[in-house]
């Protein structure tokens, strides 16, 4: 039987490989499961009299496409049987020995089985019309899961596109054939000083690929994750990229519970190298490093502490800039402690509706309660007096009534 002819098809699958920014391959086979699809559309019109066929009918019946020759054909693979009682499925053993003598029962052959070109309709073409598109949308989701999925995590440069409800959607570079892939911004994942005008750019970080048929963009992008602040001072910051500097914790509240407080992170670094500074090495000369993370997140307000190996020495740090007088870990198993504080440091170090103690108590990974150190003292002194005056009232004589009666004897 000839095959299917398929004038342009050439032109076509070049052209929708650059209108879809997919390889030639990919169209190819989109193109092949969607005449497929439209065979079978053909096929149930023409059986709608003697019933439906299963879901898994078609499944020996493939497409072969030709596209120098501009045509596709459609094979069936057909098991040799003795009775044929499917002929979709079965040959028999007569039909085929008259062409291979060698041919035994169980074994199976290829015939092509495409329709006459007037027979196929039009219902069959437009349904391969819109499982083509659909294959399409499929295989551009699958490039975008394969290219950016080993990519959750790093930041990438995004261009504000538009704008959908409360959502900002944006465009990230893309190295596979795409010039452009469209990703969400959230509003969770927003952070309150950025201005999203159209085709303003930002640094973001890839925070997820959604995986699935999911219907708008596959790539789930943050300006509010701590994972964009490190990165910010790796780029900054020469002696974290030659691992001389290194970030041992961020805690980032970038979206704080009440518009009164402002976005703030509080980030901890260390070195092994005693005549590096790492604190001075992250803020730069004139603060000229820390500065440029600043005005990339938009003023966002940031604490560099030095990272120490002692608790106590550690929490008294992530509370900066608040002076600390002591700090009592009251039970270190279950990492609390009470930090004191001089009445002038106390607001301070709790700082505004309590955002400073909050970001401390992430950074370190401690319970921490604070309190004016005056108060403790004067609480401290009250109770061991109270305590001074049961020793002593527990230690004084007491007058035996017996002794009383012999002595006015």
């Amino acid at each position: 039987m000839p095959s299917f002819s398929l004038p342009g098809l050439k032109d076509m699958i070049e052209e929708i490989s650059q209108r879809h920014n997919l390889p030639r391959s990919a169209v190819q086979e989109s193109l092949r499961e969607a005449l497929l699809k439209g065979y079978e559309r053909y096929r149930r019109a023409q059986n709608m009299e003697k019933g439906q066929f299963s879901d898994e009918y078609f499944d020996n019946f493939d497409v072969e496409l030709d596209v120098d020759d501009e045509s596709f054909r459609i094979l069936s693979t057909k098991k040799i049987v003795e009775s044929v009682s499917d002929g979709d499925h079965h040959i028999s053993l007569k039909e085929v020995q008259e062409y291979v003598a060698e041919a035994q029962l169980g074994d199976e052959v290829v015939l092509d089985v495409t329709p006459d070109q007037k027979e196929f309709g039009r219902m069959a073409a437009i349904q391969t019309k819109q499982v083509l598109l659909q294959k399409l949308r499929d295989q551009q989701r699958k490039i975008i899961q394969e290219e950016f999925q080993d990519l959750e995590g790093t930041v990438l440069q995004a261009r504000v596109l538009r704008f959908e409800r409360s959502c900002v959607i944006m465009s990230v570079q893309s190295t596979y054939g795409q010039p452009e892939v469209e990703a969400e911004l959230p509003k969770r994942e927003q952070i309150p000083n950025d201005n999203y005008r159209a085709n303003a750019t930002f640094r973001v970080l890839l925070k997820k690929v959604r995986e699935g048929s999911h219907r708008g963009p596959q790539l789930i992008i943050s300006r509010a994750a701590a994972g964009l602040v490190v990165y910010l001072f790796a780029n900054e910051v020469p002696e974290i990229e030659e691992e001389v500097v290194r970030i041992v914790a961020v805690a980032r509240e970038a979206n704080p519970p009440s518009r009164a407080v402002g976005s703030r992170t509080k980030i901890a670094v260390d070195t092994l190298e005693r005549d590096v500074d790492p604190v001075g090495a992250c803020i730069g000369a004139r603060g000229s490093r820390i500065q440029a993370v600043v005005n990339e997140l938009r003023g966002e307000k940031i604490d560099v502490i030095r990272w120490s190996p002692d608790p106590s020495t550690y929490i008294a740090n992530a509370l900066s800039p608040a002076r600390v007088d002591q700090v009592v870990l009251i039970n270190p198993d279950e990492r609390h402690a009470l930090v004191l504080v001089a009445f002038d440091q106390l607001s301070l170090a709790i700082g505004k509706e309590g955002q400073n103690v909050r970001l401390a108590a992430r950074l370190t990974g401690w319970k921490i309660d604070i309190k004016d150190v005056a108060i403790h003292k004067a609480e401290a002194q009250q109770k061991s007096a109270i305590a001074n005056e049961g020793i002593a009232a527990s230690a004084s004589p007491v007058l035996d009534s017996s002794d009383d009666d012999d002595a006015d004897e």
